[in-house]
């Protein structure tokens, strides 16, 4: 098991650390857009665009990542009050319940939403926009598949310290 939870966390990182350089990229391309906005007075459409793609690439892809460090959102009533054991029993029954049917229903109907995007040649709808809008909504797919293996390796690490294997 501790074989499996340690490629999915590799996994995980190597991701979380290719995503960091989509936002470096990100920042650049925002930069040159000010400088050319504001000393030429104008901007292209197709830059905008890709400012948009990056930014919803980095958020969709780091899911994951951000999961794996425990960065996300959570709703805590109660969480931080209970045991490591408590704490392992809501992570894992919360995955199982919550966590992997949603990726699932996700996954599936975005990988629909891509595949039709990408058979009709989709592209942006604005005149000089970028070409390839499917690229954008694959990436919801890819998103959620690395949630959905950060979120086993999270579960299997709960059950680790559920039956005290760690």
């Amino acid at each position: 098991m501790q074989k499996i939870i340690n490629f999915l966390d590799r996994v995980g990182e190597k991701i979380g650390v290719l995503v960091s350089w989509v936002a470096a990229l990100l920042a650049i391309v925002i930069g040159l857009d000010v400088i050319i906005r504001y000393i030429f007075k104008f901007t292209y459409v197709w830059m905008i665009e890709i400012e948009i793609y990056l930014f919803g690439m980095i958020f969709l892809l780091a899911s994951g990542y951000t999961f794996k460090y425990e960065k996300h959102v959570r709703v805590d009533v109660f969480y931080t009050k209970l045991s490591r054991k408590g704490k392992a029993w809501i992570d894992l029954l919360g995955g199982a319940l919550l966590l992997i049917p949603w990726c699932y229903v996700v996954i599936v109907s975005s990988w629909y939403y891509g595949l039709s995007s990408f058979m009709i040649g989709e592209g942006s709808p604005q005149p000089g926009g970028l070409p390839a809008l499917y690229v954008l909504k694959f990436c919801i797919t890819l998103g959620f598949v690395f949630l959905l293996l950060q979120g086993i390796s999270h579960m299997l690490k709960s059950i680790q310290i559920i039956f005290n294997k760690n």
